[in-house]
């Protein structure tokens, strides 16, 4: 069975849109499957909405958050619940195609365990969304050692590969670097990003790079990396200017360096201040760590399979 796993956040208007969508592709199809749906604790009707579908469609269960946890987590709680031997992730917004869905069952079943979705295009974006976007996958790339440029979280994953994935202890994951990270047989499927039909991006710029801020220092060292590399930079300029100070000095050509000192103040503050800052970001996730709080909080289900 294919488990098709739809986080859900605030999308009232394209629940049942995406929802009729898919159910007709797969019944056209011969794939056994089920659709999981998970309600990322939304401020709209999005529950009510897919407790009203789910008595007119039998493969739909869904569970609903107490709060809103991130998309991450509500991915992690559709893996959890999904029955599946291989799962699927794609948005509720349809900027993912369904159609894809198929291509990606048949490379499975050819023995691909992880199959991922690459953009070809990013859609309609403005220009500063894609410079950032671009940016951001370029350093994740190096930071993970991960090719991650126009990944997605639009994926088909194995139940061998999912049990790995739930298995890990960590609580903020970055779920489109792990799927690299766990290796395996895996291959991609191309695909253009597709219009919104109704709705808007829950996507702000000051979301996007917290986003890329967590992901970044939950999956990889690399930060702390640069700040002793900026650590060393500093080390080269200091003995530049040193060597500088003590020719001028033994020529008695030497001058007030006031404006020296104070240059040197200020870069060494933003170097401590920017590694103290960083060290402290890094503990703060480690903080969470220990806590050991669940990634997320089930308030209520829906289960068609138990009917």
């Amino acid at each position: 069975m294919l488990s098709i796993i739809i986080p859900i956040y605030n999308e009232e208007k394209m629940i049942s849109i995406s929802i009729d969508v898919i159910t007709k592709l797969m019944d056209s199809s011969t794939i056994e499957y089920e659709l999981v749906l998970v309600n990322d604790g939304s401020k709209d009707r999005s529950w009510e909405t897919i407790k009203s579908l789910s008595e007119h469609n039998e493969h739909i269960r869904a569970i609903s958050f107490s709060r809103n946890f991130g998309k991450e987590s509500a991915i992690i709680a559709g893996l959890s619940y999904s029955k599946g031997d291989a799962c699927v992730t794609i948005d509720a917004d349809l900027q993912h195609p369904p159609e894809k869905i198929i291509e990606m069952y048949d490379l499975w079943k050819q023995g691909y365990k992880v199959v991922e979705g690459i953009k070809l295009s990013r859609g309609h974006e403005n220009f500063l969304y894609k410079c950032f976007a671009k940016t951001f996958y370029r350093i994740i790339s190096r930071a993970t050692g991960f090719d991650m440029q126009n990944t997605s979280d639009f994926k088909l994953l194995d139940r061998e590969v999912v049990d790995i994935i739930l298995n890990m202890p960590e609580k903020r994951m970055f779920f489109r670097a792990i799927s690299a990270w766990v290796g395996f047989k895996s291959t991609h499927v191309e695909y253009n990003v597709q219009e919104r039909i109704e709705g808007v991006s829950k996507w702000s710029a000051l979301s996007l790079i917290k986003y890329a801020i967590n992901n970044i220092t939950s999956f990889s060292s690399a930060p702390l990396q640069l700040v002793t590399l900026a650590g060393i930079i500093y080390l080269i300029f200091a003995i530049a200017l040193s060597v500088q100070t003590l020719v001028g000095f033994f020529e008695n050509n030497s001058v007030e360096g006031f404006t020296t000192v104070i240059l040197l103040q200020l870069i060494t503050g933003s170097i401590l201040m920017l590694a103290i800052g960083l060290i402290g970001y890094y503990i703060s996730k480690i903080f969470e760590e220990v806590k050991s709080r669940p990634k997320y909080i089930v308030e209520g289900e829906i289960d068609n399979s138990i009917n």
